[in-house]
């Protein structure tokens, strides 16, 4: 048995394009933006989505919207989607990027948020 949910929403924009993109959609969604110093491609856009972490990624492919799931254990919740049709396309540090059916990407990530509201807000899965 293990837990998960929906941690964050990434807006993903070209490295040429975080700037203008973070610009927009902090004021498009009347939130603050900051820097996240510990990894200096994400820029969060503060209670965009009460309950989410919501941020621009700079990245080095095209623009897209992502989401991550955070999880008590990595590898049950990557063979839960890959069982579901996800398609694990890399790794990046301890998260795991899929390419889900339609196209679109989300990543896998251990345990983010506090324990409680983790605990709170995680579907249970056998």
């Amino acid at each position: 048995m293990h837990r998960s949910r929906v941690y964050a929403v990434l807006i993903d924009a070209p490295k040429a394009e975080a700037d203008r993109a973070t610009a927009f959609w902090s004021a498009a969604l009347g939130v603050t933006a900051e820097p996240f110093a510990p990894e200096p491609q994400f820029t969060t856009l503060h209670e965009a989505l009460p309950g989410l972490v919501t941020a621009v990624q700079a990245v080095d492919d095209a623009p897209r919207i992502h989401l991550d799931f955070e999880t008590d254990d990595v590898e049950a919740e990557t063979a839960r989607l890959l069982a579901l049709g996800a398609e694990q396309i890399t790794q990046w540090q301890e998260c795991r990027v899929l390419r889900v059916p339609g196209g679109h990407l989300m990543c896998v990530l251990p345990l983010e948020s506090d324990p409680e509201t983790f605990r709170a807000q995680a579907n249970v899965w056998p």
